[in-house]
């Protein structure tokens, strides 16, 4: 079967990482890209041959992996670079279109997978394909491989950067989902060794936890300790062996609490598309499952699947009606889309007439009704959109983008002098607010103030500046994993 890589070109960014590379000279000269090659089961291939061959040029630079399967390349050429990792009986793994330019530091893991034929030759050891005694046997293959890691790059992020924000946001906010419920797993099994790994993870000591759930897992191995894993590798920053000890999981024992976390940290490394299947077929064994959906739903409006993710929401909603959770995921990206979605204005009406002291469930039903009515002079849904806005502002006085929405529901309607007002509340409780300032300089724009919209023009500037950098900054510490698909997606995943 024919592997095409999920992406043709990554972009990555720069990381300062700290290489032995020779003199001062050499250092700031070079470009230097850096990693480790692993197998299928996480553990480091030695003497793996690993090239850095630049586009338009025969001259390559090679080097071999060492003990820990880590290799060092640098050239002083700027240029297109491709990273190619390769060994006897190993299928190679290929990173296209690197763009370097002198001084910089990338840092790319990647995977080989051992052909089928062969029995490679390697102090890294394939995983064995059967499940252990007494497992559920995973016979539902997933469709991709996570092939290694990367620094941040934009590639699989649909739409505008509003969009793009709102699928990290999202991301993130799935996270918090996970059971709350104390911990409990492996202590039957584990004895001394699970009550000491937990220890050390609650004091912030993750690599001492991670050694000993290890050590626990050799005694006794259970997907509760390979979730536990997982979790841990994630602290320690190896979201790579994260996301294996969470496939682990899932196979042993396709609980919803494992397959929801392996679909999580999928989606908070940006593989959308893998983490819609992983959610998808987690939905179909957990159908009554409320999280799980609103994973997918996050998930489908990551890999740009905006209908498709409201209508998940809006399922979840309905699974259970009190929990204000899907209701928040879909306002959101109500609020992004450029039109309504489908059921979305329906559930957002039941989230707020079922919970009217939530200013969120006001704010976010007024701007379905705004969507929907901007434009078509019915007087009648805008007042209504108004008086949820007016009243979301009264519930929670903080809340900037509500007295935002306000602003520009009262200039639509041309009442400047309100619209102007609105915008001043929304930069007093936030001044970074930059729509606001941009809406505030149109304003006075049209009522002939031009000095002033001209400084709220600036100031709107100034604060899509400092908010770029803040994301850039955040981006720039969370990794992005390399997908491997095995055969074409489907262009919509089953309900």
């Amino acid at each position: 079967m024919v592997l095409a890589l999920a992406a043709a070109t990554l972009m990555i960014s720069s990381r300062a990482l700290a290489f032995e590379l020779g003199s001062p000279a050499q250092m700031s000269a070079a470009a230097t890209v850096q990693g480790t090659i692993r197998d299928a089961a996480g553990k480091p291939v030695t003497a793996a041959t690993v090239l850095l061959e630049e586009k338009g040029s025969s001259k390559n630079v090679e080097t071999r992996t060492d003990a820990a399967g880590v290799f060092v390349l640098s050239t002083e050429h700027a240029g297109t670079y491709t990273v190619r990792a390769k060994k006897s009986g190993w299928r190679d793994a290929v990173l296209d279109s690197i763009v370097l330019s002198p001084g910089d530091r990338r840092h790319v893991d990647l995977l080989l997978l051992t052909l089928p034929s062969e029995n490679p030759d390697s102090s890294a050891s394939p995983p064995s394909a059967k499940a252990p005694p007494g497992a559920m046997e995973f016979n539902d293959e997933p469709n991709f491989t996570v092939a290694g890691v990367t620094d941040w790059s934009n590639l699989g992020l649909h739409g505008s950067a509003a969009s793009s924000r709102t699928s990290e946001s999202l991301a993130k906010e799935a996270l918090t989902l996970k059971s709350s419920a104390p911990e409990t797993a492996g202590a039957g099994n584990w004895g001394k060794q699970y009550e000491m790994a937990l220890a050390y993870k609650a004091k912030g000591d993750f690599a001492g936890a991670r050694e000993k759930v290890q050590k626990a897992l050799a005694i006794a191995d259970d997907s509760d300790g390979h979730r536990l894993l997982g979790e841990i590798d994630e602290r320690l920053n190896e979201p790579l062996e994260a996301v294996r000890e969470y496939e682990k999981a899932v196979r042993m024992d396709p609980s919803e609490q494992n397959y929801f976390e392996w679909g999580t940290e999928l989606l908070l490394h940006r593989a959308a598309e893998p983490a819609v299947e992983v959610f998808t077929k987690g939905s179909s064994a957990h159908p009554n499952s409320a999280r799980m959906l609103t994973g997918l739903g996050a998930a489908l409006y990551s890999d740009g699947s905006w209908d498709e993710a409201a209508r998940r929401l809006c399922e979840a909603s309905d699974l259970e009606p009190a929990d204000p959770t899907p209701y928040l995921f879909l306002g959101k990206i109500e609020k992004t889309a450029s039109a309504p979605l489908p059921c979305s204005e329906q559930k957002l009406a039941r989230f707020a007439q079922e919970q009217p002291g939530n200013a969120l469930a006001n704010y976010y039903y007024a701007i379905s009704i705004w969507k929907s009515e901007k434009g078509s002079g019915n007087l009648a849904g805008i007042k209504q959109a108004e008086a949820l806005l007016e009243k979301a502002v009264a519930i929670d006085p903080k809340l900037d983008e509500a007295y935002l929405q306000l602003g520009i529901v009262r200039f639509a309607r041309g009442d400047f002098e309100y619209a102007i007002r609105d915008y001043k509340k929304a930069i007093e409780i936030n001044p970074q607010l930059g729509e606001a300032h941009r809406q505030l300089g149109l304003a006075y724009r049209r009522t002939g103030e031009m000095v002033k919209a001209q400084e709220e023009f600036q100031a709107y500037e100034q604060a899509e500046k400092t908010e770029a950098a803040e994301i850039e900054r955040q981006r720039r510490e969370l990794r992005q994993f390399l997908i491997i698909l095995k055969d074409p997606p489907a262009t919509t995943p089953p309900r």
